[in-house]
């Protein structure tokens, strides 16, 4: 059992990791601007917070937490995003550390490497115009010294689950397998090449939330390293 808060449980990704954690009996903290959004069957078995958080993280939330998952924000909304993410690292990072807990952030697809050179999908200019937030973020995470992890699967989708035993799980890399010659290919050649994996990579919402709960211990295989699902 670990005292977890989750940030943004009401969203797609959120729901899961909240009905899951709370299945699992941890204690559970939700930070929601909107309480009346969480399931009513779940209300009643956690601890709300409703502060707006858009200006600043108080360092009360997190003290006490053995894990933060951030579930929060969306890479459109560029600038906000990137502060949100920017606000709980910080706030994070000025606890003690032994009072700081391990931190799940989430990412996407195109922040893992392609290739052994590290090209990215973010690095291609049609993939960063939308997807640089994520970029910017795990250049955050990485000045940081948190216990942190970052969830980078591909397009999420209300399917039932497949169980993580039968996930492909990777650590940095796409979590699929790439022709040989990709590293001699030229840029304008990889957007396509990205693009045919994309439906080996879609995950249901709820196997991406068990992969998170799954790896809550301090200083595990996952620590410091970019997570892909396929």
């Amino acid at each position: 059992m670990a005292h977890l808060i989750i940030l943004g449980a009401t969203g797609s990704l959120g729901r899961h990791v909240l009905r899951q954690a709370l299945a699992a009996g941890h204690v559970v903290t939700v930070s929601v601007r909107t309480p009346s959004r969480l399931p009513p069957d779940l209300r009643e078995q956690v601890s709300v917070d409703s502060r707006d958080l858009s200006f600043g993280v108080p360092l009360e939330l997190f003290r006490g937490q053995d894990t933060l998952i951030n579930c929060a924000g969306h890479v459109a909304e560029g600038e906000p995003f990137v502060g949100l993410i920017d606000r709980l690292v910080t706030s994070v990072e000025s606890l003690a550390i032994t009072e700081r807990p391990v931190c799940w952030f989430l990412a996407g697809a195109a922040l893992l490497d392609i290739d052994p050179s590290g090209r990215r999908g973010v690095d291609l200019d049609s993939v960063k115009a939308t997807y640089w937030p994520h970029q910017v973020n795990f250049e955050r995470l990485r000045r940081s010294r948190l216990d942190w992890r970052l969830l980078c699967p591909g397009p999420m989708v209300e399917d039932p689950p497949i169980g993580i035993d039968r996930l492909r799980i990777s650590l940095d890399t796409l979590p699929v397998e790439m022709v040989a010659s990709v590293r001699d290919l030229p840029d304008s050649q990889l957007v396509p090449l990205f693009a045919s994996v994309v439906p080996e990579i879609i995950v249901p919402y709820a196997d991406a939330a068990a992969v998170m709960l799954a790896n809550l211990d301090r200083g595990n295989a996952m620590a410091q390293h970019r997570v892909g699902l396929a």
